[in-house]
């Protein structure tokens, strides 16, 4: 699928091009299973993982070579409303962490064997060239969502589109066969609890945590900003463009086309915590083929993560009381992921080990 200049257009190509799991490639892989090495269903969730991706990739026995997560970072107007337990220069703070090997993703998918693409989706102040920062060509933060919309429908156009492209590229060199999805912006778990709310029809105080570690009149203020934008800003929860443009950030932009171009190459997304799981909620209001090729890495203990989960009929792989962000969860579902493909291609089956199958039962 060619990169296209026109952001409308290169969406709706992406979309285009989404096609459903491949039902034989995931019959045939969870045929194997069956012949490995072990009671049938003995490796639990791992097996039907492995089936999942399987089908994703459209070949039984699917390798995850090439792992990437994508952290991508911008800045929100929403934040000068007081949501955050950190002031707004700490995402430019971060995206030089990111970028020096220092932060906790850097760490956690270096474990996965994964690499780490830095996006500055419209951070307020960053380098305008460092070694592995992709720096797009979007506003420099935000609008405040309590008193109109995050951004224009251009603007939530042209961020989903750098997404789609920015698979194409990894794709092209070096080479992509799943991606985690992360980020990082002051500001941006209040952005998500509002598109959330709007999205699956919650409340805002029922999708609204703690963030970064509000407490006490900040959280109540965070709360309040929730409420506000949702009735500054009342998009059509089923369109997904006007979703991010109302209530959304750049970066949640950004990770909606990654979503997008996945599914549109046939590559598992992995999804990690609230705003992730925020952009998910974007990239399948647009196209709901996305939905079989996302893998929920965990459970986040802020409220609104389970509402993604609950409308996207998604089961997590892991409930460890993360809430960083960053795609830390991503990484460790990347993981999991080329643990479980790994053990459906390199497990000997019953007639290759010359063990006895336990028979008909």
């Amino acid at each position: 699928m060619p990169s296209r200049s026109d952001p409308a257009e290169a969406i709706t190509a992406a979309v285009a091009a989404i096609a459903s799991a491949d039902a034989a490639a995931a019959a045939e892989a969870r045929a194997r299973q069956d012949r490995l090495t072990k009671p049938p269903g003995a490796l639990g969730r791992l097996e039907e993982l492995a089936v999942r991706i399987a089908g994703m990739r459209g070949c039984a026995r699917p390798r995850l070579d090439q792992r990437l997560v994508v952290v991508a970072a911008a800045d929100h107007g929403v934040a000068a409303r007081g949501v955050s337990a950190y002031p707004p220069e700490v995402t430019a703070q971060m995206v030089a962490n990111f970028i020096a090997g220092g932060a906790a993703i850097n760490v956690l998918a270096d474990h996965a064997g994964a690499r780490v693409r830095v996006v500055d989706a419209g951070v307020l102040s960053t380098p305008d060239a460092a070694p592995g920062l992709v720096r797009l060509d979007l506003p420099r933060g935000s609008g405040d969502i309590t008193r109109g919309p995050a951004m224009s429908r251009e603007t939530a156009e042209r961020a989903i589109a750098a997404g789609v492209a920015l698979v194409e590229n990894e794709r092209r060199a070096p080479g992509l066969d799943i991606v985690g999805c992360g980020e990082m912006g002051i500001g941006n778990s209040t952005a998500a609890a509002a598109l959330i709310a709007a999205a699956c029809g919650r409340p805002a105080a029922a999708v609204t945590g703690r963030g970064s570690g509000v407490e006490g009149p900040a959280f109540e203020a965070k709360v309040a900003a929730v409420e506000a934008a949702l009735a500054a800003n009342r998009p059509d929860r089923e369109d997904g463009v006007a979703l991010l443009a109302a209530l959304g950030g750049h970066e949640i932009g950004v990770l909606a086309g990654v979503y997008l171009g996945a599914a549109a190459a046939r590559i598992p997304a992995v999804m990690d915590g609230l705003i992730s799981g925020a952009a998910a909620l974007v990239a399948v209001a647009i196209a709901p083929g996305v939905r079989d090729y996302i893998v929920a890495s965990h459970r986040s203990p802020e409220p609104g993560h389970g509402a993604v989960l609950e409308t996207l009929e998604a089961e997590p792989l892991l409930d460890l009381g993360m809430r960083l962000g960053e795609g830390s969860g991503a990484a460790l579902g990347i993981s999991l992921c080329v643990a479980a493909c790994r053990v459906l291609d390199e497990m000997a089956t019953f007639g290759e080990a010359g063990v006895s199958d336990a028979g008909p039962q």
